[in-house]
């Protein structure tokens, strides 16, 4: 137990402080298990809905310090791109062509007029 009038307070606030960011933590938990679940057994629409709020509640968590920024931003990207392969699953698109692999000969001949500067 602290004995110092400061350090007193200051276990007061970190009491405070630590319900605060369990209730933030249980809510972005929440809303994470929300859309995965929708993704899992509900449409394209109530996804997004479930998106949109645990967005909310990410951006909300980052903003009180309580995620890191880069944490926050994975966590939206990886919940996005689940809601956005659900989407992607039910259109049935063409598979896309690679692009052709360039020549070797183009950058011979780039390299070409180079050399020959250097050896005038």
């Amino acid at each position: 137990m602290p004995i110092i009038k400061s350090a007193k307070k200051q276990m007061r606030q970190n009491a405070k402080r630590r319900v605060r960011n369990f209730r933030t933590r249980d809510l972005l938990k929440n809303a994470i298990k929300a859309v995965l679940e929708a993704v899992k057994g509900g449409t394209p629409a109530d996804a997004k809905k479930a998106l949109d709020t645990a967005y909310k509640v990410i951006d909300t968590a980052d903003k009180k310090n309580i995620l890191h920024s880069r944490t926050a931003a994975r966590r939206k990207s990886l919940l996005a791109r689940r809601v956005g392969a659900m989407g992607e699953s039910k259109k049935a698109e063409p598979a896309k062509k690679k692009a052709a692999p360039k020549k070797a000969a183009a950058k011979k001949a780039e390299k070409a007029p180079a050399e020959e500067k250097k050896a005038a």
